[in-house]
């Protein structure tokens, strides 16, 4: 197959969708599939759309982009939205419309958790032919070779990362850890480490803070730390913790978003107002979750092997998806269009 990936990869740290593509991408060649980060190819078999926001930088193209590709190249083209993101992540007003009405574009909905299948559903988007595939992260990179748990007697060392700097990365929370450790009784058996980006004018007083890491140099400084913790609230996945469980570290996770769907057995659960038990439960027991998190399914691999079923599939039943377009419901894609437009008309005025 040729298949053209919606993202514009940059090399270095960057976001989850950036690693999502990488990752994709060398599974597929390597599964000896032809794979593009663009429209420039006439013969595309199927195109996945993974941001359709031309203003984002991680955008390879829109939804309009490939509208145009199917009208004018090949029309007979399949085309995949990929949803992984969300207004409740990042206290926004415009992402889901946005989202919901590019997916009009599209034969097929791939979500990266029930989670955020379901608040889309829940918002009126149709998810008749959609399904769940769950994130991963790259195990030659972010394994557990090298990682020592914790002895039980030395301080206990909590790593988080982030790239994004959004205060709902779960800066309510390492700012809580982070106090705690002007505590005696904590400090003198704690370290918390952050790699990565923070938001404006905000500085830790007791935390190690790292400059932001990828690949291997991220999976080595993961590695030097016996938990992973995890506050960011309505991920619709995220990759951070999963390089942290590939890594031997059990998770400290909270109940927010897609993030359970990925954590559940592999540590300890948590919201803000029982975090400090919960992180007690997690020292107390640490040697049952780190023996649990051994078994962490999740992995870059397993999830593009889902995708690849899935474009073969699709492909196997292409002209039913084909036949669909037409007897969508046009009324809602209509409106929605209809209504968007009008939006963007009544922004430009003001």
């Amino acid at each position: 197959m040729k298949i053209s990936i919606g993202t514009n990869v940059k090399n270095g740290p960057w976001g989850g969708g950036n690693l999502f593509a990488k990752n994709l991408a060398l599974f597929l060649e390597r599964n000896h599939h032809e794979v593009f980060f663009n429209l420039d190819p006439e013969d595309l078999d199927l195109i996945l759309i993974t941001e359709p926001r031309k203003t984002s930088e991680s955008s390879a193209f829109t939804h309009e982009d490939v509208d145009r590709y199917q009208k004018y190249v090949k029309s007979d083209t399949l085309v995949v939205h990929r949803i992984n993101e969300c207004d409740e992540r990042k206290n926004t007003n415009f992402v889901n419309k946005y989202l919901m009405y590019a997916n009009t574009y599209s034969d097929y909905t791939v979500f990266v958790s029930s989670w955020i299948k379901n608040l889309y559903k829940e918002q009126g988007l149709n998810v008749k032919n959609s399904s769940v595939i769950l994130a991963g992260a790259d195990d030659n990179i972010f394994n557990s070779d090298g990682f020592m748990p914790w002895d039980g007697k030395s301080k206990v060392k909590i790593v988080t990362h982030h790239w994004g700097a959004n205060w709902n990365k779960g800066f309510d929370i390492y700012k809580q850890l982070d106090e705690m450790l002007d505590q005696e009784s904590y400090s003198k058996k704690i370290e918390f480490s952050y790699i990565g980006n923070l938001p404006k004018k905000f500085q830790f007083k007791n935390t190690s803070v790292i400059s932001p890491l990828s690949g291997k140099n991220l999976s080595s400084e993961l590695k030097k730390h016996h938990i992973y913790l995890t506050a960011s609230l309505n991920e619709p996945s995220g990759n951070h913790h999963i390089e942290g469980a590939q890594c031997g570290l059990p998770l400290l996770f909270i109940n927010s978003g897609g993030i359970p769907e990925y954590s559940n057995g592999y540590g300890v659960i948590f919201n803000k107002s029982n975090f400090i038990s919960k992180l007690d439960e997690m020292v107390n027991n640490y040697s049952l979750y780190s023996e649990n998190v051994k078994k962490y399914p999740f992995n870059a691999d397993s999830m593009s092997n889902d995708y690849l079923d899935l474009f073969i599939k699709l492909m196997e039943n292409k002209n039913k998806y084909i036949k669909m377009r037409s007897s969508k419901d046009e009324y809602l894609s209509e409106k929605l269009i209809y209504n968007f437009r009008r939006r963007k008309i009544r922004k430009t005025k003001s």
